[in-house]
């Protein structure tokens, strides 16, 4: 049977280490969630008869951007919860990083347009419960 792999938990330095090249991953992916958004918009506009009456290649080319944005997109979000990240929100560029803080699981929380992580929460608060980090 396999170890199950013990849960990663952030310091606050570890956490703000990690913002510069956070900010540059998650303001791409910001770009290609909005595109995404966008695609999917397009695409719910081209209503059945349009695609039968000449649209079906339009149809067919918003489909497959829509399939390769949503894998970059899903590839991305895996490649971050793998190292531990938790991303909440991706249009507000929301992140958390489990953390201990009294010898309990907290979020670490952090905002794209923050210029740090700045901020704590209980796991089961969310954004609205984040208190400032008293360091």
């Amino acid at each position: 049977m396999a170890e199950e792999a013990r849960p990663h938990y952030f310091t606050v330095a570890e956490a703000r280490a990690l913002v510069p090249r956070l900010r540059g991953l998650l303001t791409a992916m910001q770009v290609e969630k909005q595109e995404l958004d966008r695609e999917v918009r397009a695409l719910q506009r081209l209503t059945p008869a349009m695609r039968g009456n000449g649209h079906g290649a339009e149809a067919a080319r918003r489909e497959e951007r829509i399939a390769e944005l949503t894998a970059m997109l899903q590839q991305q979000l895996q490649q971050l919860a793998d190292q531990g990240i938790e991303v909440k929100d991706l249009d507000l560029g929301l992140i958390d990083f489990p953390s201990l803080r009294d010898g309990r699981v907290v979020y670490l929380c952090w905002r794209v347009d923050e210029p740090t992580v700045a901020y704590w929460h209980e796991t089961d608060a969310g954004y609205a419960g984040r208190q400032p980090l008293d360091e």
